[in-house]
């Protein structure tokens, strides 16, 4: 069995989040959004709280959050698995120690991400209710999916939703 580690996002993994961003590229990523990504990682990760999980010794996901300027709502951002470890846990494990997080803030109640129609299911498994919905909202065939989840529902806590591989 692998250990899974989460840590911070260092400027040395620039490297190897921008080749877990491509790996995703087209179906959960435009090629559009490349040059953001980059300038997300090299301007903004740490504050943005951006975080990679690591298997063995490579990253296998990466995601973020952040505290919006009224206190009350948090923002996801940027959160992608290798596509060879869809469906292990990767995804799970980094949602679940984000929110995990927010929940130690006692002033966040909402928490706010946008996703794709091919992760809105991830999320509304934990939660996440459809606010709105962009045909093309990112690229031709790739639809934004704007969710949010009231964090003083019942939410998963970490360790709550099976054991971890």
């Amino acid at each position: 069995m692998q250990m899974d580690t989460i840590r911070p996002y260092q400027p040395r993994d620039f490297d190897a989040c921008m080749a877990l961003f491509d790996a995703n590229v087209p179906v959960f990523f435009s090629a559009g959004e490349r040059a953001d990504f980059a300038s997300f990682l090299s301007h903004h990760a740490a504050a943005w709280h951006y975080q990679l999980l690591e298997r063995g010794n490579a990253v296998a996901g990466a995601a973020g959050y952040a505290i919006g300027a009224d206190g009350t709502t948090a923002s996801l951002c940027w959160g992608m698995v290798h596509p060879r470890l869809h469906r292990c846990g990767v995804g799970t494990q980094l949602l679940l120690a984000r929110l995990e997080a927010l929940r130690q803030m006692p002033d966040v109640r909402r928490v706010l991400l946008d996703t794709s129609q091919h992760t809105r299911l991830f999320y509304a498994r934990f939660g996440f209710v459809v606010q709105q919905v962009t045909v093309d909202g990112y690229a031709p065939g790739l639809e934004r999916w704007d969710m949010a989840l009231d964090l003083s529902c019942c939410v998963p806590r970490a360790g709550s939703v099976g054991a971890v591989q």
